[in-house]
């Protein structure tokens, strides 16, 4: 089973880009509260969401498409290999989620971005974001465009969870770490 610290020792052998470094943090601080929320490994689940954009920056035109090999040369399981492959069911991998951990993962990954871009622009960051306030930026299509809402809602339907519920575990989760995703607001 994949640890944090060999997560984080393989996605960081990888991705210096700062953004591409936050949005792992996001999946991951996510992903942990998503494991809470269905009694699993909470470490083991910030692990995949860390590691899960591993090929991203070096090959962004062929995403997930030279993942599977290094990460298996690199001994993670082919279980954690598999949740990692799913987050692009539909747009560069055929893997479909099955597992909540890959379905969190498939949801979560486009969530946290609108999450992430609600809480710039607040003066207190995410620490009093709430999901009224989520669900109406969620709902205007053109904050935060490249946000794929409709594979957000397709993610949350295979969880069998509303939208609303699952930003309101994901914003809980990623408060604690505000500082070190650097939404601590534009009054910081």
């Amino acid at each position: 089973m994949l640890t944090l610290e060999k997560a984080k020792q393989l996605n960081d052998s990888q991705v210096t880009e700062h953004h591409l470094i936050i949005h792992a943090k996001n999946v991951m601080y996510a992903m942990g509260a998503m494991a809470d929320h269905f009694g699993e490994d909470r470490e083991h689940w910030m692990a995949v969401g860390y590691l899960h954009d591993f090929d991203y920056e070096k090959y962004p035109e062929e995403h997930l498409k030279h993942t599977e090999k290094e990460l298996l040369a690199e001994g993670v399981d082919e279980t954690d290999v598999r949740a990692i492959l799913s987050h692009g069911f539909g747009h560069c991998t055929d893997v479909k989620p099955e597992t909540n951990l890959e379905k969190s993962l498939f949801t979560v990954d486009e969530l946290t971005g609108i999450i992430q871009a609600c809480a710039r622009m607040r003066p207190n960051g995410i620490s009093d974001l709430e999901v009224k306030s989520f669900m109406k930026k969620f709902k205007d299509r053109k904050f935060a465009a490249k946000c794929d809402r409709d594979l957000i809602i397709r993610g949350c339907e295979m969880l069998g969870m509303d939208v609303a519920a699952v930003a309101g575990i994901c914003i809980e989760g990623m408060k604690p770490y505000a500082a070190d995703i650097e939404l601590c607001g534009t009054g910081a």
